[in-house]
C-alpha cells in the first residue's frame, strides 16, 4: 500500500472528528420523544398503544435491506466483496447517525430539541438508502475516507432538498420514487461525472465477478426483494393505503421479475441467463410503483408497471450505461441509472397519470386524505362536510388534479437539478489529494484496503507461504478469544 491511500491516520482522524462532533450535538439537542419518555407514563398509560408497536417492524425491515440487502448486493466484484460489504456497513453506520442529526434541524428550529422515536431512526434509514444507492454509482473507484465524506454532505443536500420539496412544492411521493430514487441517482452521477477516469473505460483487470460473488450478490437481491413492500409502505397512511402499498409493490416485483428472466435468456447470445440481470433488473418493478404505490391504481396497472420499469432497467444497462461512460463521462459502476432513475422517472410519470385520473367516484371522500394539498383549504363549506365524513381531515389547498400534476413535474425537475449540483460540489471534494483515492491500477482491489486471508486470488499478487502462515496464526489467535 503507497503511502497516499494509508488509512492509518486519514480514517482514525475524520472518525474521531466525526465522533466529537455527534457526541457533542446528540448532548446538546436530542432527547425520547414522548413515546420514549418515562416521565410522561402513568397508570392510565397502554404499553401496547406506544408507536415501538407500530413503527418497529418497518425499521427492522428497512434495517435488513440497509445492511444486508445493500451489503451482499454490492459484493458482486470477484476481488471486491470485502470493500463492497464492509464500506457499506461504515457508510449506512454515520449514514444514519448523522441523518437523526440533520432532519432533526428542522423540528430543533421548531421547539429547541430533536425529540428521538423510532419513526426518526425509520426516516434516518430512508436517507441512508439514498447515499448507498449513490455509493453504486462510485463502488471500486473510492476510499471508505471518501465514502464517509460523500455521506457527510449528501445528508444535509438530501434533507434540505426533501425539506423544501415537501414544504412548498407538496407532493404525493408515498415511495419515495421522486426524493430517494431519483435524487439518490442524479447525486451518484454528479459525483461520478466529477471522479471521471478514462483509462476505466476500457474496463479493468479485476473488474470481474466469481461464482461465489454472484451467489453473495443475488442473496442481498433478495433479501430487498422480500423487505420491498416495507420500504414502500412504510410511509403511508395506516390502514387501506398501507394495505394498497403493499399489494402493489409485490405484484410490481413480480412482473419484472418474470420479465428479468425472459429478456434475459432473449437477449444472451447462447440463450442463457445472466447473473447481473438476475440481480439488479429483478427488483425495478418495487422502483416503478412507488409514486403511486398508495393510490387506486388497480392491481393490474401495478402488473404493467413492474414490466414497464423491468424492460426499461434492462435495455439501459445493455445500451445506455455504455453510452454514458464513452460519451457524457458518466461511469455508472452499478448502472443505479437503470435501476433508479429510470424506473424513477416512469414511476413519477405513472403518479402524474394517477393524480390526474383521480375522482371522489374512486376513492370517496378519502381522496382528500390520500391527495392532502387537493382537500379544501379553511373555510371552504365543503372542508366542514368532508371532516363529518372523515373525522381529524386535515384543510388542503384546494388544488386541483391538473395544479398538483404540474407542482409533481417541478418536484421531479427540482430534485434532479438540486441532486447533480449537490452530487458535483461533493465530488469535487472527494476529488482532494487527501482523500486516499486509490489508483486506477488499484481499483476493484479488497488488497488496497484490507489484511486480506491467504487465499484471496489477486489477479496480480500471490501471497507467500509467510503470509499464509500469518494470516493461519491470526485466525487461530481470533477463534479463541
Amino acid at each position: 500500500m503507497t503511502a497516499s491511500t494509508s488509512l492509518k491516520v486519514r480514517l482514525p482522524a475524520l472518525v474521531l472528528v466525526l465522533e466529537v462532533v455527534m457526541l457533542v450535538l446528540y448532548a446538546l439537542f436530542v432527547t425520547y420523544d414522548d413515546n420514549a419518555n418515562a416521565k410522561l407514563q402513568n397508570n392510565q398509560t397502554n404499553p401496547m398503544e406506544n408507536s415501538l408497536y407500530r413503527d418497529y417492524p418497518y425499521f427492522a425491515d428497512v434495517q435488513v435491506m440497509i445492511f444486508v440487502g445493500f451489503g451482499c448486493l454490492l459484493a458482486f466484484f470477484r476481488f471486491y466483496g470485502f470493500s463492497g460489504m464492509v464500506f457499506n456497513f461504515l457508510t449506512a453506520t454515520f449514514a444514519i447517525q448523522w441523518a437523526i442529526l440533520v432532519q432533526g434541524f428542522f423540528q430543533f428550529y421548531y421547539d429547541g430539541k430533536i425529540h428521538l422515536g423510532v419513526i426518526n431512526l425509520l426516516n434516518a434509514e430512508f436517507a441512508c438508502a439514498v447515499v448507498l444507492i449513490s455509493f453504486g454509482a462510485v463502488i471500486g473507484k473510492t476510499s471508505p475516507v471518501q465514502l464517509l465524506v460523500m455521506a457527510l454532505f449528501e445528508i444535509p443536500f438530501f434533507s434540505v432538498t426533501e425539506w423544501a420539496v415537501l414544504k412548498y412544492i407538496r407532493i404525493n411521493d408515498a415511495g419515495g420514487s421522486i426524493l430517494i430514487h431519483l435524487f439518490a441517482c442524479y447525486f451518484g452521477l454528479g459525483v461520478t461525472f466529477i471522479l471521471y477516469r478514462p483509462r476505466l473505460n476500457a474496463g479493468h483487470a479485476k473488474e470481474t465477478t466469481s461464482y461465489q460473488s454472484d451467489i453473495l450478490s443475488v442473496m442481498g437481491t433478495l433479501f430487498l426483494w422480500v423487505f420491498w413492500p416495507s420500504f414502500n409502505s412504510a410511509l403511508t397512511l395506516k390502514g387501506d393505503d398501507q394495505h394498497r402499498a403493499i399489494l402493489h409493490t409485490f405484484i410490481g416485483l413480480s412482473s419484472s421479475t418474470l420479465t428479468a428472466f425472459a429478456l434475459s435468456a432473449v437477449f444472451n447470445k447462447r440463450g442463457k441467463l445472466t447473473m447481473a440481470d438476475i440481480q439488479n433488473v429483478t427488483l425495478a418493478g418495487g422502483v416503478t410503483v412507488g409514486a403511486s404505490v398508495d393510490m387506486m391504481i388497480s392491481p393490474v396497472a401495478a402488473y404493467a408497471l413492474g414490466i414497464m420499469g423491468c424492460t426499461a432497467c434492462f435495455f439501459g444497462y445493455r445500451y445506455l450505461t455504455p453510452f454514458l461512460a464513452q460519451r457524457l463521462r458518466i461511469q455508472d459502476q452499478c448502472g443505479i441509472h437503470n435501476l433508479h432513475g429510470l424506473t424513477g422517472l416512469i414511476s413519477s410519470t405513472a403518479g402524474i397519470c394517477a393524480i390526474l385520473m383521480a375522482t371522489e367516484d374512486t376513492y370517496g371522500p378519502s381522496m382528500y386524505q390520500i391527495f392532502s394539498h387537493r382537500a379544501p383549504p379553511v373555510g371552504d363549506p365543503k372542508l366542514l362536510e368532508l371532516q363529518k365524513l372523515i373525522p381529524g381531515l386535515k384543510p388542503g389547498l384546494g388544488r386541483t388534479a391538473q395544479e398538483q400534476a404540474l407542482y409533481q413535474v417541478a418536484a421531479i425537475f427540482s430534485t434532479i437539478a438540486a441532486s447533480i449540483a449537490g452530487g458535483m460540489i461533493t465530488g469535487l471534494i472527494m476529488k482532494l489529494s487527501f482523500m486516499a483515492s486509490p489508483s486506477d491500477e488499484d481499483c476493484f482491489d479488497d488488497e488496497l484496503f484490507f489484511d486480506t486471508p491467504c487465499d484471496f486470488d489477486s489477479t496480480d499478487v500471490f501471497k507467500t507461504s509467510e503470509n499464509c502462515d500469518e494470516h493461519v496464526k491470526m485466525s487461530s489467535v481470533n477463534s479463541k478469544v
